[in-house]
């Protein structure tokens, strides 16, 4: 775990992030509030590649929680079975809908607890819906964000929680909004796992990680 980055150090580094991609996406296809909430709850523990694969037909027919319901389990799990944990998944997806429909009239909810409430919704996802639907300022952190948050030093934490607030109480205001999608990112295609791009890194020489590839 590197040592907490000083203010300039992160605003520089955010600024070079903004540079290179000044409106970050989140890469699950998604085509309203609700097929989001479903493609990131289905998205745990699985590729975003693997679940936009799965439910680009899904979300043709069934785009509203009132269509999943007509649809039905056994056809839903059909369309998801390539997906990691695909038959609990499906399960929670069907509750989800139906509490959807029964509590708040077919709508998602614009609210963190609200979203937490449903099945298979932690507060990753709630955090992912209301970043990417409501532009709430909002950090889901992942393992791309926990590992890259710990190496560069700009969120240091021993828990998702902690790296969550770290981000919150250490990235400007004015990057806050795409922060996360900038770190997923940066973590996924160069701070990789196992070999990290740094030769190629527009942060290299801000980032004190030690173990840096040559």
């Amino acid at each position: 775990m590197a040592k907490q980055l000083g203010y300039h150090t992160i605003r520089e580094i955010f600024t070079r992030f903004h540079e290179a991609d000044p409106e970050p996406k989140g890469e699950l296809e998604h085509v309203n509030a609700y097929t989001l909430v479903v493609a990131v709850a289905l998205s745990a523990q699985a590729t975003d590649a693997g679940v936009n694969k799965a439910t680009r037909k899904l979300f043709q027919i069934a785009d509203t929680p009132q269509k999943m319901l007509d649809l039905g389990i056994d056809s839903l799990t059909e369309h998801i079975k390539t997906i990691g944990l695909f038959r609990q998944k499906g399960k929670n997806v069907i509750k989800l809908s139906e509490i959807l429909v029964r509590d708040y009239a077919g709508e998602v909810p614009n609210s963190r607890a609200a979203l937490q409430g449903l099945p298979g919704v932690g507060r990753k996802t709630a955090n992912v819906v209301l970043n990417m639907w409501w532009r709430h300022p909002a950090q889901a952190v992942d393992t791309h964000i926990f590992r890259l948050g710990n190496r560069t030093g700009i969120a240091p934490g021993k828990t998702v929680d902690a790296v969550e607030r770290a981000i919150e109480d250490n990235v400007p205001a004015d990057f806050q909004l795409h922060a996360h999608h900038w770190m997923i990112l940066h973590g996924r295609y160069h701070c990789k796992a196992r070999k990290p791009m740094c030769p190629t890194c527009i942060i290299r020489d801000l980032c004190p990680f030690e173990d840096k590839t040559v």
